[in-house]
């Protein structure tokens, strides 16, 4: 093996390690390794745009430096819906803006400052101020994908499968493209006091759980997980394809044999994107959206490629 190729393959083993050493997130060290390859990409940023007047309600825009009016993905981060930094994930979107989607990554407010469902309509003001912008930098404002991993799966899911929180934002109907869902918890049981302080009464699971909501309208949507992630069991990513199967929703699902939580957005970053093949697989299903195909629904067994 070439001593670079070993230097990549140990940088990156280092990366998802001690991005899965904590359940709130990847540490600022990891983040550094992650995003330093991406400083000087063939994309466009924009910082810290406000689609509200918190400090947290500001957003990143990737455009690409030719946009070709295509999807619009929105990245929701993960981080027990606790922690998390919009800039700590420029590698996500510069990964998809260099292949030429235009990329939004938002801020949210988090536990302890509030509690659920304040997390979530955040998320759906940050998709109206797509909506109202997406021209400005190339994107089509009626072909919205949103994706996000872990909790931020959570919220992405949310959002496209429960219609209230966007349509209380002002969101066309209608105009979510897809759903790209990294290690998400969709049958969400509070199994510790943190969870049950951002998760309690006067809601319930019905109320949180996105596998309540799937109905044969969901968008297309793409799952992908670790088949060995002890953070948030691939059984979560199962359910929600077999609530949205039974409906009849177009769903396609990949499981990671070997891999944990950290892996699926791990292999959006330069040095670790042999680890899982997730963003060539986002990369296909937005592909075949910005084509105008549905993505085929397909039973997917572990293992799949």
């Amino acid at each position: 093996m070439k001593t670079s190729d070993l230097l990549r393959r140990v940088a990156a083993a280092l990366l998802a390690a001690v991005c899965a050493a904590s359940l709130v997130g990847c540490s600022g060290f990891s983040y550094f390794v992650a995003n330093v390859p991406n400083a000087f990409g063939s994309f466009r940023r924009t910082s810290d745009l406000s689609y509200g007047d918190d400090a947290r309600q500001k957003l990143d825009v990737y455009a690409p430096k030719q946009p070709d009016h295509r999807p619009v993905v929105i990245f929701f981060y993960g981080g027990t819906w606790s922690a998390g930094e919009k800039s700590n994930y420029a590698f996500v979107g510069a990964a998809l803006a260099e292949r030429g989607y235009v990329t939004v990554i938002p801020d949210y407010r988090l536990y302890p400052a509030v509690k659920f469902p304040t997390f979530i309509e955040d998320g759906a003001r940050a998709v109206a101020w797509v909506q109202q912008h997406a021209r400005e930098f190339g994107g089509d404002p009626d072909r919205l994908v949103l994706m996000g991993h872990s909790a931020g799966a959570h919220i992405a899911a949310l959002l496209a499968l429960n219609p209230s929180y966007l349509a209380a934002a002002g969101v066309r109907p209608h105009s979510i493209a897809g759903l790209i869902g990294l290690s998400g918890p969709y049958a969400l049981a509070p199994d510790t006091d943190t969870l049950h302080a951002i998760f309690g009464a006067p809601y319930a699971p019905n109320d949180w759980q996105p596998v309540h909501f799937a109905t044969g309208t969901a968008p297309p949507t793409l799952l992908l997980h670790g088949a060995d992630d002890k953070v948030v069991y691939s059984a979560h990513t199962e359910k929600l394809r077999d609530a949205l199967l039974a409906q009849g929703a177009f769903v396609e699902t990949h499981l990671y044999p070997g891999r944990g939580h950290a892996d699926t957005i791990a292999s959006f970053t330069v040095v670790a994107r042999y680890r899982t093949p997730a963003l060539k697989q986002s990369l296909a299903f937005l592909d075949r959206i910005a084509a105008g195909s549905r993505a085929s629904a397909e039973v997917t067994r572990r293992g799949n490629p």
